[in-house]
């Protein structure tokens, strides 16, 4: 009697390690990349004593020192940043608006802003803190 074994089959290839991988990639990216809009010019927040976390999503109108106005890091007049917003607010009532100020911002140009906006139906409106040193 004659047994011959039968020739051995490749293994398959497994794509679980790519699959790894690729998850890897996408949680790194994630935590490493900026998802909502920086400013054009350079903002230091006000520090606060019980800074929470951050909310995501919404609208960001930031603030420079000197007074400048950005929506969404475009730099614009405050006209036109009331006026793209409430286009916003029309299409979304239920939009975030952070203000993202420069600690050195003047009130005045703040307050009068955060108004309009308020006027315009906005209901979440979020002034952007540091958490101070204790």
């Amino acid at each position: 009697m004659n047994l011959r074994r039968s020739p051995r089959r490749a293994q398959p290839e497994t794509i679980i390690a790519l699959i790894d991988v690729v998850f890897f990639l996408l949680v790194f990216f994630m935590i490493v990349g900026r998802m909502d809009a920086t400013a054009p010019f350079e903002v230091l927040p006000p520090t606060a004593q019980n800074a929470g976390e951050m909310p995501g999503g919404g609208a960001t109108v930031s603030v420079s020192a000197a007074g400048e106005l950005a929506l969404d890091g475009k730099v614009m007049a405050i006209g036109s940043v009331l006026q793209d917003l409430k286009v916003l607010l029309q299409k979304r009532p239920d939009l975030l608006v952070r203000i993202n100020a420069h600690q050195d911002a003047e009130l005045r140009r703040i307050l009068p802003l955060v108004g309009e906006l308020e006027a315009s139906g906005a209901r979440d409106v979020v002034l952007v803190v540091t958490k101070g040193v204790p």
